[in-house]
C-alpha cells in the first residue's frame, strides 16, 4: 500500500512539473534556512559546555557602583589569591591576565623569526587547566606552569612558532625580553569556547610584564585584563561565597567612592551575558530561532495555498478512487505520500544549499559551525524531525480536503470554491505570509538607517583619513618617530597618545576636583595625548586654552560634561581649577573642549580628560591627506618598518575601528537582509499560486466582462484589488508588532534615529513592487485570453 502511495504521489508530480518545482523550492529555502539556524544556535549553546562539573565553574566579576551602575568581568589581581588563602568553597581557584595582539619572536640560526600572535598570551596559574578541560598532548599540567618563565603552547601556535621541530623546550620571546621556554603542548582548543589565547605562560612571568598587576596589593583599580575563575566544592552554593566577598571591600577599598561589589557568574552565562563582554546575546539566538520558524511556516503556508488551488485539477481523479471504494484516510494518506515526497526533495535541496551557504554563514558570525550530518546526533535527529514535522503541517489541510470530496460532485465536476477552502483560507496565508516579510522590511529599513546614522553623524571629532600606529619603541624615542612621520608628504599631523577620542578599550577612574579630600561619583575617561592631539582629531574648544608641549602632567583639558557632572552652570568655571587621576598625576585645567562620543551610540558621552604623559602613550595617530592615500600609506610603513627594524608592522584606520562598535548591528543587518529575500521569496510564490488559483476560476468571469466591452486595464484590476487588499490587511498586522519590536531595539542605543512613519511607507511600497512583478505575468495573461476560448472551456 505505502509503496503505492509513492508510486501515484511521484506519477502525480511529473504530470504537475511546475506545480512540484515551486514548492519544493519554497520548502527547500524554508528548510535550509532552518538547518543554518538550528546549526548556529547550536553552536553557541554549545559553549564551555564540554568542561566536567562545568555548572559548578564560575567567574568572579565586579559591580562598580559610581554615579551609576558599570559591569566589568574582571576584579583586583589579589582577589583571587585572598579568596584562596582565607576560605575553602572552591575546589580549585585559578586567575588568568590576557593580553591580546603580541609580538612573538623566535630566534633561530642567524635570524630571529616575527609572528603576530592575534590571540594574544595569557598569564596562567596552574590551576587554570584542573578547572576547564583543554587536554595536553605533552607535558603535567599540574607542573608544566609552576616556574617562572614557562609556558604551555597549542599544537597550531607551537607548528606556526617552531614548524615540525618537537617544541618542549623551545623557546620564544615576548615584550621585547622576556625568553620563555615551552614546558608542555595543549590539544588544539576547540571552537566553542570563549578562551582565545593559545600561548599560556606561567602567572610568576606577570611580574616581569606588568609588575602592578602581579602585585598581592594591587587593590586600588582593575585591569580588563585579569580575570579569575573558581570551581566551587559540590555543597557550597554561588550565594555562600557572594556572603564573604564584600569583606574585602571593607578591608581594602572602604574608602574609595568606586564601590565594588563583586559576584559569580555562571560559566553559562559568560558567553551570552552583554553587560560582561558576552560574544553573542541570547536574545539574538531567540530572533534567529523565531525567523527560522517564521520561514518554515511561510514555506508551509505556501505548500497549502498551492495545493488547495491544485485541489480542483484532481478532482475527477479523487471522485472515482471513491466511486471505486476507496476510504476517506486512504485519499488523505496518499495526499501526505505526496507532500512526503516533494517534502523529502525539499530537504536534499535545503541540504546542498544549506552546505553551500555555511562558509559564508560563519564568516558573518565569526564562527565555526559545521554541518556534519552523519555523525552530529542532535543534527542528525533535527532534519528527519523538521521533514516530518513540515510534511504534516503543510500536507494535512489540504490532505483534508481532497479527503473530504463528494464522488457525484467531484466526477460531475460541481465543485465550489468553499468545498476546496475557498478564497478566504487562501487570503489568510497569504496575509500572514506578507505580514512577516513587512515586519522583515520594516526591520530592515531601520537597523540599516541606525547603522548609517552610526556611521555618518557628528562624533565630535574627525575621524576621517586617520592611520592609528602602535608604539613600539621605548618613549624617549617617540618624538623622534613621531618627527621623521611628519616629513613625509601626504601626513598633515601627527600626535602621540594612548588612544583615539573613540576607542574600543578606555582608560578610566574616579577624579579629584580642585584639592577636594573625597573623590567625586562618577567615573572619568582618561586620553593621554600631547600637544597635537586637538589638532589632528578637529576637536574643538569651547573655552580656554589647548595644553602646551610636555612630557609630564601639569596640564588637563576636560570636555562638557565634565562640567555637567560636577553640576556647575557654564565651562568656564572649570578653569584654573586643579584636578587629580591615580594619585600620581596632578594639574591644572586650561581648556575645555566640546563634547565628543568616546564610545559607541549605546553608551552616553563621558567626563573625559586630556593630558600630557609620555609612559602612556600607545598610538601613533597620523592624519593624512586623502589625495593619495595608497603612495603615503606606502610611505608610513616604510618609514614606520626603519625605525622598528625588530616589529611588525601594522595600521587600521580609526573609522574602521569606531565601525567595529556595531559589528553586532552590523551582522543583524545582513541576516535581516537574508531572510526578508528569502521570505519575501517564499511569499512571491505564494501569491504566483494564489494569482494562478484566481485566474483558473475566474476564466468564465473573464470571457464575459471582455464581451461585454471591459477594457484590459479593468480586467487586471480584477487582481490588482485583490492583491492590494490583502498586502493593506498584512500591513495592518505587521506595523504594530515591527513598531514594537523596532522601539525595543533601538531603546539599545543612547543616541538613535527616530521611528517615523517613512520606514512603514517604503516596506509597504516595497512589498507592493514586488507582489506587482509577481502577479503582473499571470494577470495579463489571463486578461489577453480569447473570450471565446475561455467562454468555449466553460
Amino acid at each position: 500500500m505505502i509503496k503505492n502511495y509513492f508510486l501515484v504521489a511521484f506519477r502525480s508530480l511529473k504530470r504537475n512539473s511546475s506545480y512540484a518545482t515551486i514548492n519544493i523550492l519554497g520548502l527547500g529555502l524554508g528548510i535550509c534556512c532552518a538547518i543554518l539556524v538550528f546549526a548556529l544556535v547550536k553552536y553557541h549553546l554549545s559553549f564551555d559546555t564540554f568542561h566536567a562539573n562545568s555548572e559548578r565553574i564560575y567567574r568572579i566579576v565586579t559591580e562598580q557602583h559610581r554615579d551609576n551602575i558599570t559591569y566589568v568581568s574582571s576584579v583586583p589581581a589579589p582577589l583571587g589569591n585572598a579568596l584562596r588563602m582565607d576560605h575553602d568553597f572552591g575546589e580549585k581557584i585559578a586567575r588568568i591576565a590576557t593580553f591580546d595582539e603580541q609580538l612573538i619572536k623566535v630566534k633561530t640560526t642567524g635570524e630571529t623569526k616575527k609572528f603576530n600572535e592575534e590571540n594574544g598570551i595569557a598569564f596562567t596559574e596552574p590551576g587554570y587547566f584542573e578547572i576547564f578541560n583543554f587536554p595536553l598532548l605533552q607535558g603535567n599540567a599540574s607542573t608544566a606552569l609552576t616556574e617562572p618563565r614557562t609556558a604551555l603552547v597549542t599544537e597550531r601556535v607551537a607548528k606556526k612558532l617552531f614548524g615540525e621541530v618537537d617544541p618542549i623546550n623551545q623557546t620564544f620571546q615576548i615584550n621585547d625580553s622576556i625568553e620563555i621556554r615551552v614546558t608542555g603542548l595543549l590539544q588544539n582548543l576547540p571552537p566553542n569556547t570563549d578562551q582565545k589565547a593559545e600561548i599560556f605562560i606561567s602567572y610568576p612571568t606577570l611580574k616581569s610584564y606588568n609588575e602592578w598587576l602581579a602585585s598581592e596589593d594591587s587593590w586600588g583599580g582593575i585591569m580588563s585584563a585579569m580575570k579569575c575563575y573558581i570551581r566551587l566544592r559540590p555543597q557550597v552554593s554561588a550565594a555562600q561565597v557572594e556572603a564573604v566577598l564584600p569583606a574585602y571591600v571593607e578591608k581594602y577599598r572602604a574608602k574609595s567612592k568606586n564601590v565594588h561589589h563583586y559576584k559569580l557568574q555562571p560559566l553559562a552565562d559568560v558567553h551570552f551575558n552583554e553587560r560582561y563582554q558576552g560574544s553573542m546575546k541570547k536574545s539574538n539566538l531567540w530572533v534567529l530561532s523565531l525567523i527560522g520558524l517564521f520561514l518554515i511556516l511561510t514555506a508551509s503556508v505556501n505548500f497549502i495555498n498551492l495545493a488547495t488551488a491544485q485541489a480542483l485539477n484532481r478532482a475527477g481523479e479523487v471522485g472515482i478512487r471513491k466511486a471505486l471504494g476507496s476510504l476517506r484516510r486512504q485519499i488523505f494518506w496518499q495526499f501526505i505520500a505526496q507532500t512526503a515526497l516533494i517534502t523529502l526533495l525539499a530537504g536534499l535541496l535545503a541540504l546542498m544549499l544549506a552546505w553551500l551557504a555555511l562558509p559564508y554563514v560563519n564568516q558573518w558570525f565569526g564562527a565555526e559551525v559545521r554541518l556534519d550530518f552523519l555523525s552530529d546526533a542532535t543534527l542528525l535527529l533535527f532534519v528527519p524531525a523538521l521533514l516530518l514535522l513540515v510534511t504534516f503541517l503543510a500536507g494535512a489541510y489540504p490532505g483534508l480536503i481532497l479527503a473530504g470530496f463528494q464522488p457525484i460532485v467531484a466526477l460531475k465536476g460541481k465543485l465550489s470554491q468553499q468545498t476546496i477552502g475557498g478564497f478566504n483560507t487562501r487570503r489568510a496565508l497569504i496575509v500572514v505570509q506578507f505580514a512577516i516579510s513587512q515586519a522583515l522590511m520594516v526591520a530592515l529599513f531601520v537597523i540599516a538607517e541606525q547603522m548609517r546614522f552610526s556611521k555618518e553623524a557628528d562624533l565630535g571629532f574627525d575621524k576621517e583619513a586617520v592611520v592609528m600606529l602602535p608604539i613600539a619603541s621605548a618613549p624617549e624615542r617617540t618624538k623622534t618617530v613621531r618627527q621623521e612621520l611628519l616629513k613625509l608628504s601626504g601626513v598633515e599631523s601627527v600626535s602621540l597618545c594612548f588612544a583615539a577620542p573613540a576607542a574600543g578599550y578606555s582608560w578610566n577612574t574616579t577624579p579629584y576636583y580642585d584639592n577636594r579630600q573625597e573623590e567625586e561619583v562618577f567615573r572619568m575617561t582618561l586620553k593621554a595625548a600631547d600637544d597635537a592631539y586637538l589638532s589632528t582629531f578637529g576637536l574643538e574648544l569651547v573655552a580656554g586654552r589647548n595644553i602646551f608641549p610636555s612630557d609630564t602632567t601639569n596640564e588637563f583639558l576636560v570636555n562638557e560634561m565634565t562640567a555637567r557632572k560636577l553640576n556647575l552652570s557654564s565651562p568656564e568655571e572649570l578653569l584654573g581649577k586643579s584636578l587629580s587621576i591615580n594619585g600620581d598625576k596632578n594639574g591644572t585645567i586650561v581648556g575645555v573642549i566640546k563634547d565628543f562620543h568616546d564610545n559607541s551610540f549605546h553608551e552616553d558621552i563621558s567626563p573625559a580628560a586630556v593630558f600630557s604623559d609620555i609612559s602612556g602613550y600607545n598610538a601613533y595617530a597620523v592624519k593624512i591627506n586623502k589625495s593619495d592615500v595608497a603612495t603615503t600609506l606606502k610611505s608610513i610603513e616604510q618609514t614606520w618598518s626603519r625605525l622598528h627594524p625588530d616589529q611588525l608592522y601594522e595600521h587600521e584606520f580609526l573609522d574602521d575601528q569606531i565601525a567595529s562598535f556595531y559589528d553586532t548591528e552590523a551582522l543583524m543587518l545582513k541576516l535581516i537582509q537574508a531572510f526578508s529575500l528569502i521570505a519575501i521569496l517564499i511569499g512571491c510564490l505564494g501569491l504566483y499560486g494564489l494569482v494562478r488559483f484566481m485566474a483558473t476560476q475566474k476564466t468564465k468571469e473573464i470571457g464575459i466582462r471582455k464581451v461585454l466591452g471591459s477594457s484590459i486595464e479593468q480586467i487586471l484590476w480584477i487582481f490588482g484589488k485583490e492583491i492590494s487588499l490583502l498586502m493593506l490587511i498584512a500591513f495592518t498586522i505587521a506595523a504594530p508588532v515591527a513598531w514594537m519590536l523596532m522601539s525595543e531595539w533601538l531603546q539599545d542605543f543612547k543616541y538613535h534615529i527616530p521611528l517615523g512613519p517613512s520606514f512603514f511607507v517604503w516596506a509597504i511600497a516595497a512589498t507592493f513592487a514586488v507582489a506587482l512583478i509577481t502577479v503582473s505575468y499571470q494577470s495579463i495573461k489571463a486578461a489577453l485570453m480569447n473570450p471565446v476560448k475561455s467562454l468555449r472551456s466553460e
